[in-house]
């Protein structure tokens, strides 16, 4: 369409007319959007204003979203501020579309990132999106259905090396079962996504169904305690959980030091599902270096 025809056509009164109404939704929204965000940060203000919440040492002081779920870009950060990084690697299993995931936000300050992905059009969104750092090599990405079987050989075969500074993984049903299978990998921190359903003092993981998916339902992963103990077969302690009850985090027992909260205990460390937490309005969708398409 030229420039004249497109400017006639914009001029029609049914077509401004439209607009209008569209723009006045989008305010409208917009507005919506801003209450809610608004009654959501006043919720977590007072919900840190308890005295669970009062020792500088508790992570959730220091949530932050960037490209994460929810505040679990501050609590990546604040643990590194407090036992510093060496290589600036990472992994993270279950990454998505790379439009909200833990290391996203890493991987847009020049870290080193492997990430795996089951999801074939995921991976052509992140290819899409994410094409400068994988072409500058800080990026790889891997298209694999993970399972406690090949994720080794997976590993291998993306060159990852045998210590890196984080392990992020999330792949719903299965979780529990990659970590066990996962114990060459030595990172200094670890993600994993828990099963906030399940009590804080209960050790109970689904049974291991390799070629299984999450169905939906509350039906996966592993409760807090099975990841305390699986954490400290593995030689990590358990240092705290994000406000919305979805990530528990594990630092290398000889890193801890004082650095954190204690005891290092399922108990002691437990947030229930406050799954509304996540996906703020406002969030950001992604970083991206394509030309705006508006």
């Amino acid at each position: 369409m030229s420039g004249l025809l497109r400017s006639v056509y914009r001029s029609l009164p049914i077509i401004r007319d439209i607009r209008q109404i569209r723009d006045t939704l989008y305010q409208m929204d917009r507005r919506q959007q801003q209450l809610l965000l608004s009654h959501l940060e006043e919720y977590t203000r007072r919900l840190l204003e308890d005295e669970r919440y009062s020792s500088p040492q508790r992570l959730n002081r220091y949530e932050m979203q960037v490209f994460s779920e929810g505040g679990e870009d501050g609590i990546l950060g604040e643990i590194f501020r407090r036992i510093g990084v060496a290589s600036r690697t990472l992994v993270e299993i279950g990454v998505g579309d790379g439009l909200q995931n833990n290391t996203a936000f890493l991987v847009l300050q020049n870290w080193r990132a492997f990430w795996i992905e089951g999801d074939g059009r995921a991976v052509e969104t992140i290819s899409r999106i994410l094409r400068t750092p994988i072409a500058e090599g800080r990026l790889k990405v891997a298209q694999s259905f993970v399972t406690a079987e090949n994720i080794a050989d997976t590993l291998r075969q993306m060159e990852v090396p045998d210590e890196v500074d984080l392990l992020s993984l999330d792949i719903d049903r299965n979780t529990y079962w990659v970590w066990v299978a996962l114990s060459k990998l030595r990172a200094r921190v670890v993600a994993v996504e828990y099963n906030a359903t399940i009590p804080p003092g209960v050790d109970w993981k689904v049974e291991y169904r390799a070629e299984r998916g999450w169905n939906g339902t509350a039906y996966f992963g592993a409760s807090l305690k099975a990841y305390e103990l699986l954490g400290r077969q593995h030689g990590y302690s358990l240092v705290g959980c994000s406000l919305n009850g979805v990530n528990a985090f594990f630092v290398r027992q000889d890193l801890c030091q004082d650095h954190f909260e204690q005891p290092f205990t399922s108990e002691h460390h437990y947030e229930p599902p406050r799954y509304f937490l996540g996906r703020r309005p406002g969030h950001p969708t992604c970083f991206n270096d394509e030309p705006s398409e508006q």
